[in-house]
C-alpha cells in the first residue's frame, strides 16, 4: 500500500530499496527557501543496520502490513532464541541475527508480539518498559540521591545500563526499551 512519505511515523514497517525497514523517528523539515522533505531514521530488519534517508514529501512510501502474533520468550539456546504462542501453544525459534538488539531485553516468560510477513518472521515488538536484574556494578552509597552521576550496571541479559549510584546488585530496575536507559526502581 502506498503513502506519501508525510504519513509516515515510527513503528511503521516500510518497504525501501527492495528491503524491509522500521521506521524509528520521523522529522518534517522546511529550510528557508528550499523544498520540505522528511528526514527518516530506518533500521533494516534483516541486517539490523541504522541510517537516516532523506525522502521528498510527495514521495511514494510502501507500507507494509504485518500480523502481530502475541508469544511468550521461554529460553535461549545457544544463537537460537524460543517463543511459544499464547493461543495454541505452538512453539517458535528466531535466530539472534532476526532478534537483533531485542535479545538484550529478552526475560523468561515475557509477553511479547512476533511480527510475522508473508508467514516468515521479521521481527518483535517489545513491551515499552522491562524489569532487569542488576548482575553487576560497583558498590552503592549510602548518602547518593539522585543526581546527574551515573554508573555502569550489567543485567541478567548481558545488557549495560546507566544507573544513579544508589543502585545496588540483586535490585530490580526498570528499563526503557526504545532507549535502552534506565527509567526506576522496579
Amino acid at each position: 500500500m502506498a503513502i506519501p512519505a508525510t504519513q509516515m511515523r515510527p513503528g511503521m514497517i516500510i518497504k525501501h530499496n527492495n528491503d524491509l525497514h522500521l521506521v524509528f523517528t520521523v522529522e518534517h523539515r522546511t529550510p528557508g527557501n528550499l523544498r520540505a522533505f522528511i528526514q527518516a531514521k530506518l533500521r533494516n530488519i534483516r541486517t539490523g543496520a541504522m541510517f537516516e534517508h532523506r525522502f521528498r514529501s510527495a514521495d511514494p512510501i510502501d507500507k507494509i502490513t504485518v500480523d502481530e502474533i502475541p508469544m511468550e520468550y521461554l529460553y535461549q539456546d545457544g544463537d537460537d532464541y524460543y517463543f511459544m504462542n499464547t493461543e495454541n501453544y505452538e512453539q517458535i525459534h528466531l535466530r539472534k541475527d532476526t532478534l537483533g538488539d531485542a535479545v538484550d531485553y529478552l526475560t523468561s516468560n515475557l509477553q511479547i508480539k512476533v511480527e510475522f510477513y508473508d508467514g516468515k518472521a521479521v521481527g518483535v515488538e517489545l513491551p515499552q518498559i522491562v524489569e532487569l536484574t542488576v548482575v553487576e556494578t560497583e558498590p552503592g552509597l549510602k548518602s547518593a540521591t539522585a543526581s546527574s552521576v551515573t554508573k555502569p550496571a550489567k543485567t541478567e541479559t548481558g545488557l549495560v545500563v546507566q544507573v544513579p549510584p544508589f543502585i545496588n546488585e540483586g535490585e530490580k530496575i526498570r528499563v526503557d526499551t526504545a532507549e535502552g536507559a534506565y527509567l526506576s526502581r522496579a
